[in-house]
């Protein structure tokens, strides 16, 4: 049995349905994000930055991409031998097995992972979420606080509030009330459901509600509650950077766009914290004596021909001739052939916009188009 401080799980088995095209074939994680990276490269990056070398990643919907994108987890730092990524996807034992039931009973599936690692404090991660963060300083908090339990926390605009887990808390930031996605919010304080734990209580925690049949083996909705009813030591870690939970069409292009200009919300160019990932290596992308880019970023392998403004071209996109593409996301792969016109657009891995074909629209009113994996959009489908 191993010994270390502190260990992650990263919560990664979700589908995120509500990016509809974009996780019909691979799971929310593994959705690319920012021209060369993937979503799970934001939690990753972070448990390296911040000195966590012993990282459990819970798998379930449509992994292979995922496990096969995660590798050794030397993209990350994260392969030192005895600590580096665990992926953990469901299992079957001698009395069966079951598909992961709620984010609380994912983590207790794997609460072996936990016990071999025999860590003080456990770390709980959404591997869905956009976010630079020192996960060294909020184990710090919740070690000065005596805590059983510390929750990152984030004020949030009140009409937006019933989104979230929102938590009421006392001069000395312990919390007095915790309530998953309220009708009526008291408090704009907002989970970012990012959880430090003492792995005694952690455990058990886990070990009471999985015993429990009414519960619906949720952090938010069952451990949380619970915990704070039995007069647990909860406290709270307030971050004020940015953080985005791209789960929607509509966050993705906006958090996505956010990425521009030149001084962007969020900086993909740090030095000091950076954001890694396992993207391959390919040639420097290419723009034709006709290409025209402004205010884009561009990633390696693309071929630029015709006018790019305002959007973010992944690995190996094309435009072609007299094509324009504006304020849109080409996902990798993604081919706009000559003559098309892309506007306010989300082009799935590998799809094609054929010549002369426009999509979308510059009307703010209407939806932000979007095309899945593979697809091919021809002249009257689009």
């Amino acid at each position: 049995m191993s010994k270390r401080e502190c260990i992650a799980m990263l919560l990664a088995g979700g589908q995120g349905s509500r990016l509809g095209a974009l996780t019909r074939n691979i799971a929310k994680p593994a959705v690319s994000f920012g021209g060369k990276f993937r979503i799970i490269d934001f939690s990753l990056s972070n448990c390296a930055n911040s000195g966590i070398d012993t990282v459990g990643v819970l798998t379930q919907y449509r992994p292979y991409l995922l496990h096969s994108y995660i590798g050794t987890g030397a993209a990350w730092n994260l392969d030192e031998r005895g600590a580096g990524i665990s992926v953990l996807p469901p299992y079957a034992t001698e009395t069966g097995g079951s598909w992961y039931e709620g984010t609380a009973d994912a983590v207790y599936q794997n609460i072996g992972y936990i016990e071999t690692n025999d860590p003080e404090y456990v770390v709980i991660l959404s591997g869905d979420h956009l976010y630079r963060m020192d996960y060294r300083k909020m184990v710090d908090a919740h070690i000065a606080n005596n805590a059983d339990l510390t929750i990152s926390v984030m004020p949030v605009a009140w009409e937006e509030a019933s989104r979230f887990g929102i938590i009421t808390q006392d001069e000395d930031d312990r919390v007095t009330k915790f309530t998953e996605k309220p009708t009526k919010p008291d408090s704009n304080l907002a989970s970012m459901g990012i959880y430090v734990f003492s792995a005694k209580p952690l455990i058990e925690a886990l070990k009471a509600d999985a015993l429990d049949p009414q519960s619906e083996h949720d952090f938010g909705k069952n451990i949380i509650p619970t915990m704070l009813a039995q007069n647990k030591r909860i406290y709270t870690y307030e971050f004020n950077g940015f953080w985005r939970d791209v789960g929607t069409i509509a966050s993705y292009h906006e958090t996505s766009m956010s990425l521009l200009g030149t001084h962007p919300d969020f900086d993909l160019y740090s030095s000091e914290f950076p954001i890694m990932s396992n993207s391959s290596p390919r040639p420097p992308h290419y723009v034709g004596p006709d290409g025209e880019i402004d205010d884009a970023l561009v990633a390696n392998g693309c071929r630029v021909l015709g006018t790019v403004r305002h959007s973010i071209l992944s690995t190996d996109s094309f435009v072609g001739e007299r094509a324009t593409v504006i304020d849109s996301v080409l996902l990798p792969g993604a081919r706009v052939k000559a003559g098309a016109r892309v506007v306010r657009a989300i082009l799935g891995e590998n799809s094609t916009v054929e010549e002369n074909v426009s999509l979308g629209s510059i009307d703010k009113t209407k939806d932000t188009a979007v095309i899945g994996d593979d697809v091919v959009v021809g002249k009257g489908e689009e």
